[in-house]
């Protein structure tokens, strides 16, 4: 038998329960499909503090944030969530069909459809290190969750490749428990994860980071041994010969980057954005099939997941408008990055824009002073310098997108 919802959420997260939240809010009746045992998402093995500053004004940890929502959730009586429930198939036509342990074939008819399904990480087969499969590879989020959730400590002597969050991260979270982090190798010339990260996990606990360095080989046949490890040409980002030094550890953990959990946006048929992985989406978050909106992590990757929350209100929100009221707007202009700008969410701008408008973006290099224009025709809306951007910190620019004439450019460049 078919169900039907004002709004159906894909994913039980940061970004579906807030969504979830507001749409609720706004009269709308809500079913959250979440594939884990609980809601909350990646929140559960965040176990340290950092979390809630923007959007609560307070200092939480993973855990707690995630509890703050679940339960506005679990006390609504407009929003049903169904755990342990795998979506496999999402049409243009806005129907689902899940499977659950507990309640079996689970179809759904949706008013409108969020989806909020996050992303996963990249593993060691994207990156092709030559060496055997030995025990003891895991990507840092992997690790995080075997450490902080199930108790079990992967390895004693740990090297990292990658900078990203989850890595710096658990660099900390390793050291602390006993471990042994020899180093950080980053293939880059700049870090991937943020500064505050940097600060508090590495140099604070004296753990080493080698920029423009990368793993070559992974030594081992039943549990890792060694690796090598080499610097790369800042250019072609290929090992320079002679300069190999092996490191001996028994645990290899891989913080190389995030990927937006994209294949069901995919069937249905969604236009998606080739730089962040996610579907293109105008101001409200909705994409290209009208009543389909994305949020959060599946959208492009978050550094603060109060950015998540933030944004996922607004698709949200959106979601309940479309399906109470049929409030559909069609795409009016392009928001098209320039210069050092890699890519700006929300590409497209409706006709229905207006007011104080968020622009995320993340340039593709480090800026150290950075000038900062964006454009509409020949009227500039905003000139700016700032004294340091970098690629593993997203910005976030706020405009006037009321009476634009035209396409809106987003410019980097070094001042």
């Amino acid at each position: 038998m078919e169900r039907k919802v004002d709004v159906a959420i894909i994913g039980g997260g940061p970004a579906g329960l807030a969504a979830a939240l507001k749409a609720a809010e706004r009269g709308a009746q809500v079913l959250v499909l979440e594939r884990d045992r609980e809601p909350g998402g990646i929140l559960q093995q965040c176990i340290h503090n950092g979390f809630g500053l923007h959007y609560f004004g307070e200092e939480l940890t993973g855990p707690e944030y995630a509890a703050r929502f679940v339960r506005k959730v679990r006390e609504n009586p407009n929003i049903e969530i169904i755990c342990d429930a795998m979506v496999l198939e999402f049409t243009e036509d806005r129907r689902i069909l899940a499977v659950s342990a507990a309640q079996g074939l689970i179809s759904v008819a949706a008013g409108a459809v969020v989806l909020a399904m996050g992303c996963r990480e990249r593993t060691r087969g994207a990156l092709n290190i030559p060496g055997s499969r030995p025990a003891g590879v895991y990507t840092a989020g992997c690790a995080q969750r075997l450490v902080n959730m199930e108790g079990y400590l992967p390895g004693r002597e740990v090297v990292i490749l990658g900078s990203g969050d989850i890595g710096l991260i658990m660099a900390r979270r390793m050291t602390w428990e006993g471990a042994k982090v020899k180093l950080v190798a980053e293939l880059m010339p700049y870090s991937s994860g943020l500064t505050r990260n940097i600060v508090q996990c590495l140099q604070d606990n004296d753990i080493p980071l080698r920029f423009n360095h990368t793993v070559v080989q992974i030594h081992g046949r039943e549990r890792v041994t060694a690796v090598t490890v080499a610097e790369v040409n800042p250019e072609t980002r290929l090992p320079i010969a002679g300069t190999e030094e092996t490191i001996p550890c028994d645990t290899l953990l891989l913080s190389v980057g995030l990927l937006p959990e994209n294949e069901l946006t995919r069937q249905a048929g969604v236009q998606m954005d080739a730089v962040t992985g996610g579907a293109v989406v105008d101001e409200n978050r909705q994409t290209s099939l009208p009543g389909v909106f994305a949020c959060g992590n599946v959208l492009h990757v978050h550094d603060l997941v109060d950015n998540v929350s933030h944004e996922s209100e607004v698709a949200g929100a959106a979601a309940a408008e479309y399906a109470l009221r049929g409030a559909a707007h069609t795409p009016a202009h392009q928001v098209k990055p320039e210069g050092g700008v890699r890519y700006v969410v929300p590409q497209v701008l409706s006709t229905g824009a207006s007011g104080k408008l968020d622009l995320y973006f993340r340039v593709g290099n480090a800026y150290k002073p950075a000038r900062l224009t964006v454009s509409c025709g020949d009227k500039v809306l905003v000139n700016r310098k700032k004294q340091i951007m970098t690629p593993g910190e997203m910005e976030k620019i706020t405009i006037d997108a009321t009476n634009l004439t035209g396409d809106v450019h987003v410019r980097v460049e070094e001042a």
